[in-house]
Order: C-alpha cells, then sequence, then structure tokens
C-alpha cells in the first residue's frame, strides 16, 4: 500500500562562504543543524552558479586532510581536477560524479580545471558528505570517477521526467557508485508543470534539493531553488510537480545510528578520535601529495 512521505521542513541555505578561492558555495547542512534527521548524510555544499574569468591561477582548494566518511562531488557546469595522497587523480565536468572514501585518511586537492580555467566560464556542483559507520572509519581509502555516459537514466512520469542513478538502484536501474552505506543518488530534471511519483525506501532519511526551479511536493508543500525539502522516513512515495524547468537532487539513506563527533575535515565517533586524527594528518601519516 503506497504511503505518502509527509515534508518534515523545508530549509534555506544556513550560510553563504567560499571554499579555498574557487568554490562559493551555499550550505543546506549541518548549518541548519540537521545531524540525525539527514543521516547518513553529513554536509551539502551548493557550490555556484559562479562565472569566472578566465585565468592562469590555480583557484579550488590546496592540499587537505580528511578522516571518517565519503566525499561526493557532482558537477553541473564546469570542470574540477582531482589529486590525492593514494595517488588517486581525475577530472570530471558536466554530469560526472567524483565519490571519495577518506576513511582511514587521506589528503587531496579540488582545483578547477586547468584547460578550462583558461577559457573561463560557469561553475556549478554539489558536494555531499557521506558518514561511514564506525566498523568502516578505519578502512582502505578508495577513489571511484563516474562518468556521466556511465550513469543509467529513465523517464520519471513520462516524457518530462528524466531521473539518473548515481547510487543504488530505481525501478530496477542500478547506479555505478559504490556506496558502503546503503544510499540512493538521484539526479532529476523536469519540465515545468511536469507531475511524477517517486518512489523511496521506507525507513530512510530523504532530502530532495532543488538546484533550479521549483517543486510542489505531495499538492501542497513549496520549495524554490538552493532549497532541501526533509522528507519523514516513513512512506514510499513523494509526489512531485515542477513549477518551471527544474534540477533536482535527491537524497536517501539508511541513518547510522552512532554517535558523531567532527571537527574540521574529520568525522569520529569520538573526541579522542578527533584529537588522534589530528595528530596522524600532522605526523603524516596520511600521506602528502607529490
Amino acid at each position: 500500500m503506497t504511503q505518502l512521505k509527509s515534508v518534515k521542513g523545508i530549509y534555506k541555505p544556513g550560510s553563504t562562504h567560499m571554499v579555498g578561492d574557487g568554490f562559493p558555495v551555499r550550505n543546506i547542512f549541518p548549518s541548519q543543524n540537521l545531524t540525525e534527521e539527514i543521516s547518513p548524510f553529513l554536509l551539502l555544499d551548493y557550490a555556484g552558479p559562479a562565472s569566472f574569468p578566465p585565468t592562469n591561477q590555480r583557484l579550488g582548494v590546496g592540499e587537505h586532510p580528511h578522516r571518517g566518511f565519503e566525499t561526493v562531488t557532482i558537477v553541473y557546469q564546469g570542470k574540477v581536477a582531482h589529486r590525492d595522497s593514494a595517488g588517486n587523480g581525475g577530472t570530471i565536468g558536466p554530469g560526472d560524479v567524483q565519490w571519495m572514501t577518506a576513511a582511514s585518511g587521506v589528503v587531496h586537492e579540488e582545483l578547477h580545471e586547468q584547460a578550462w580555467a583558461k577559457e573561463g566560464g560557469t561553475l556549478q556542483m554539489i558536494q555531499l558528505w557521506v558518514n561511514l559507520p564506525r566498523s568502516l572509519k578505519m578502512s582502505a581509502p578508495r577513489y571511484q570517477t563516474v562518468l556521466n555516459k556511465d550513469i543509467p537514466q529513465s523517464n520519471l512520469g513520462g516524457q518530462g521526467g528524466v531521473l539518473r542513478v548515481i547510487a543504488g538502484e530505481y525501478e530496477g536501474q542500478q547506479g555505478p557508485a559504490k556506496t558502503f552505506t546503503p544510499v540512493h543518488l538521484y539526479d532529476l530534471k523536469l519540465a515545468g508543470g511536469h507531475q511524477a511519483e517517486l518512489h523511496l525506501p521506507i525507513g530512510y532519511n530523504t532530502g530532495l534539493f532543488v538546484l533550479s526551479g521549483g517543486l510542489v511536493l505531495n499538492g501542497s508543500q513549496k520549495v524554490g531553488e538552493a532549497e532541501m525539502a526533509l522528507c519523514d522516513p516513513q512512506g514510499t512515495q513523494v509526489d512531485l510537480e515542477a513549477t518551471g524547468e527544474t534540477r533536482v537532487l535527491v537524497l536517501s539513506g539508511e541513518p547510522i545510528l552512532e554517535p558523531v563527533a567532527r571537527m574540521g575535515p574529520f568525522v569520529m565517533n569520538t573526541e579522542e578520535e578527533l584529537v588522534q586524527a589530528v595528530n596522524d594528518y600532522r605526523a603524516g601519516r596520511m600521506g602528502r601529495l607529490e
């Protein structure tokens, strides 16, 4: 029996700031004090859309560490280059996704891709942080480049809706990103006036983030640009209506019911583990960029 997931709240960006010198972001959480309600997700930063003039400078975020979680970067416009202390690297452009599992610790940098920066252009992207359970926080780092061409898509409610499955699955379509925690991550494009039913697992925390355009959820709740609707874990369906050409990121995941201790780029279970993470980074035990 179908049961609607009710909308628990609609959240505007809680802060606006620059990450490094290349990513002007609007943060949805944790700046809105959402933790347990959106677990296993830890952070959502929406960068841009922002125009950058041609430059030879390497704009972005230089060498910095992470431990205890995963970073997921989704590019809509522009190009971003990644390099890390585990020897991984790559470039992602429009439609591509980078899924980096920091786990026990990695040092990396994220910069505007050099050739793209020389031409200049519009940058638009999202970065998510996804928590890891205690049993996996000190596992080996992992890196996945998920290219646009490898992400399956299907119609959502007819020709006016397209759903791309980045991770998890949707009605038989399996996303290419491998996850440690059960997560469904969908990228939606909806034509103005298009209506659709979105089916989601019961018991999963779910957010619908509108990058552009607007939505009416379950016939009444309006969600505008750069806003996120938080849905009740109970229920299996959300009714969507696009009020214009709309782009939506759907994040749905099984909550991790463990303590969260966080400090800057480290997310662990206890304060003592955070102190250890800082000491390990300073001692070079997370590696260095060559």
